[in-house]
């Protein structure tokens, strides 16, 4: 699953962190294995690579240049908490919920993770029986 491809656009990056701090990040992000480069014409920028290159571009920007390059660290880890969020099966987020906090309602789990009320059910089900 880490070989796919993740994007994430940055818009107006030269704006919010400047132009020498992107010079800097882009090559960080090569030496990570992903790619920073400008969408055709535009003010707007994206990101690609794979999960563990974005994990390693994540950690390397905390430590290195943590203030100056807060939005970058933010979108990365934005976008890798849902692109994990999307591998786990429902049943399973369900459950880890559930576990994580047992007074937790039918409704808010239906909100959490848009599931229907009998997956909600089930998984309550299965916490209780667990």
């Amino acid at each position: 699953m880490t070989d796919k491809t993740i994007t994430t656009l940055l818009p107006s990056l030269i704006h919010r962190i400047g132009s020498d701090n992107t010079k800097k990040s882009k090559l960080v992000a090569l030496e990570c294995g992903c790619e920073i480069k400008r969408i055709r014409r535009s003010r707007n920028w994206q990101i690609t690579g794979n999960e563990n290159s974005y994990k390693l571009l994540s950690e390397r920007l905390k430590l290195s240049e943590p203030d100056a390059m807060q939005f970058l660290i933010r979108k990365i880890d934005d976008k890798l908490t849902t692109y994990n969020d999307k591998l786990e099966r429902i049943e399973d987020k369900l459950k880890r919920l559930v576990l994580k906090s047992p007074n937790i309602t039918l409704a808010e789990l239906m909100q959490i993770t848009n599931c229907s009320i009998t997956e909600a059910r089930f998984a309550r089900f299965d916490a209780d029986s667990f």
